[in-house]
């Protein structure tokens, strides 16, 4: 690798830098890009149906400036946004954002495309690095200030035009490749638009500072932003605005850092959907904010509806393990992790509100997702996992010290199969190993009865019971101070007693009249002293104790 072909680019002096002591407090300004930067990305780019079904999906998550297009690239950009207008899409309090370079026939179109908004905002560019003065332009300083300042002349013109009719409209100026961009030009450049556009504090200049190409760390944007903040003159009729790129994969920080440093607004797209390695993706830095207390203003109460309008109307599809809105972002496979999440989520009834459960940032239930997908089996997990699906799903509350077996039990099914196991194939493992043993025991029938009828002192029952053992039918009988009691003793006359009894609980599975009980019955066998449980679900509460009981002895009795 020549890595001495790379490090031409120069460095912030900053000394005194505020930024890094402090913190962010509350929401930018959001802008959306993902109708223009975003869809300039795509292979295919969206259509009108697209564009419009996407620009409705970001006005319900609660944006109020949107960038809907570069209305002189294309029919189909200019189309939409006479759509927007003409048919009365755009809500009070919505601005629409149109993008243009600094040429007279691209201006007057994109004019032309927003009359009779009542609010937009006209966000002229041009690309201001020493790179791009090189190579693209071959223009000096004063050559490339000179573009900006003919298209701020001419936006003013035309912006006074369309202020006469009724719309209110605001400048937006992008040093393109601002980032890459000297910063006494920079500075320079947006003084020059400042004093053509005169902004007042009440109609601010949208000044722009992409990060066009993420050359350096992120912690550097932040000297930049800092730098500019402090130093633009009427810092009170300039509005910060930001707009990262993820070429460093540092977007998301870039921004956070941007903002701490003195960045009062924010574009970006869903998901960071954009050129290359994608713009900044605002629902990551939203959420960041809401996991910190912080209101983002933005509703992404309802993510995966979000989602799946994106994925439909892009063609792009968000990967498992992207912050908040993948597949598996809520998901623990490891068993450590698994058990951690588990005795958070038990412990949430007594949080008095607050969010307390390891490993998961936030609740999932406020962005729309379900506890469904929280714990996902395979041979990696642990006894907590399994227990936390048995119980979610199916109503299985199993005691502590059953969760090792069943676990152990279930993970080796895992690992034989190597694939991750569904719910529903968790629970057939545990009904089939741990509910539906019946060999070498099955009990047919049984009856319960006082063991003294003439006696009220007396508060033995006796059993009689009808079992197929090992294939051939007997009936066992003795009394005992409770059904399983008696069973045990039951079969103790019989010659079958090998175990001795250590714990005994039940509880209800399911609401109303389709309660069933579960029993959960341990038993320690006499040769090796190994814990062995056994589970019988029944209606009647005594027969899942009888039924937990034959099957505990019934895996006792395979495994020996």
């Amino acid at each position: 690798m020549q890595n001495n072909k790379y490090g031409h680019h120069f460095e912030v002096s900053l000394p005194d830098r505020q930024w890094p002591d402090k913190r962010i407090s509350r929401a930018p300004a959001w802008c959306s890009v993902d109708l223009r930067d975003g869809n300039q990305a795509l292979a295919v780019p969206m259509n009108v149906g697209e564009k419009l079904r996407l620009y409705e999906e970001l006005l319900r998550i609660g944006f109020k400036e949107i960038e809907v297009g570069f209305p002189a690239a294309s029919d189909t950009e200019y189309e939409f946004i006479r759509k927007l207008i003409d048919e009365n899409r755009v809500p009070e309090g919505v601005s629409l954002q149109v993008l243009t370079q600094a040429r007279e026939h691209l201006i007057k179109k994109t004019f032309d495309a927003i009359r009779g908004a009542r609010e937009a905002i006209v966000h002229l560019y041009n690309s201001t690095s020493a790179l791009q003065r090189k190579v693209t332009f071959k223009m000096t300083r004063p050559e490339i200030i000179e573009i900006a300042r003919k298209g701020a002349r001419m936006v003013r013109e035309y912006a006074d035009a369309l202020e006469a009719e009724g719309t209110k409209v605001r400048m937006e100026y992008s040093p393109e490749s601002f980032s890459d961009t000297e910063l006494d030009f920079a500075l320079e450049i947006c003084e020059a638009v400042k004093d053509i556009w005169r902004p007042t504090p009440d109609n601010k200049l949208i000044v722009n500072l992409p990060e066009t190409v993420q050359y350096r760390s992120p912690n550097v944007y932040a000297d930049q932003i800092e730098w500019m903040s402090r130093n633009i003159k009427d810092r009170d009729c300039v509005e910060i605005s930001v707009h990262t790129h993820n070429d460093r994969g540092t977007g998301v920080a870039a921004t956070e850092m941007a903002l701490m440093a003195g960045a009062e607004r924010v574009e970006g797209t869903l998901f960071g959907n954009g050129e290359r390695t994608g713009n900044l993706d605002i629902v990551t830095v939203a959420l960041n904010m809401y996991s910190e207390g912080i209101d983002p203003h933005l509703d992404f109460t309802h993510l995966p509806e979000v989602r799946a309008v994106y994925e439909e109307c892009t063609r792009m599809k968000v990967p498992p393990r992207h912050p908040y809105a993948g597949d598996l972002v809520f998901t623990a496979f490891s068993g450590s992790h698994q058990d951690a999440i588990k005795k958070g989520m038990d412990m949430l009834k007594d949080s008095h509100g607050k969010w307390e459960v390891p490993y998961l940032l936030i609740d999932p239930t406020d962005i729309g997702c379900t506890y469904e997908a929280i714990i996902r089996i395979n041979s990696q997990s642990g006894k907590g996992g399994v227990a936390y699906v048995l119980a979610s799903e199916f109503g299985y509350d199993l005691p502590k010290g059953m969760h090792q077996q069943v676990g152990d039990f279930v993970n080796a099914k895992a690992d034989k199969l190597g694939k991750e196991l569904s719910p529903n194939e968790i629970n057939n493992i545990f009904q089939d190993e741990f509910v539906k043993r019946e060999f070498p025991i099955r009990l047919l029938s049984y009856k319960i009865s006082p063991a003294e009828p003439d006696n009220e002192n007396n508060k033995e029952v006796r059993i009689s019971a009808k079992a197929l053992i090992n294939g051939e039918e007997k009936v066992l009988s003795e009394k005992g101070n409770g059904p399983i009691n008696a069973l045990v003793n039951a079969l103790a006359a019989a010659g079958l007693k090998n175990f001795k009894l250590l714990d005994y609980r039940s509880h209800a599975i399911g609401k109303g009249s389709a309660t069933n009980s579960a029993a959960y019955i341990c038993l320690e066998r006499a040769s090796d002293k190994a814990n062995i449980w056994g589970v019988g679900v029944d209606s009647n509460i005594e027969s899942a104790g009888l039924k937990g009981l034959i099957c505990a002895y019934n895996r006792l009795n395979a495994a020996s």
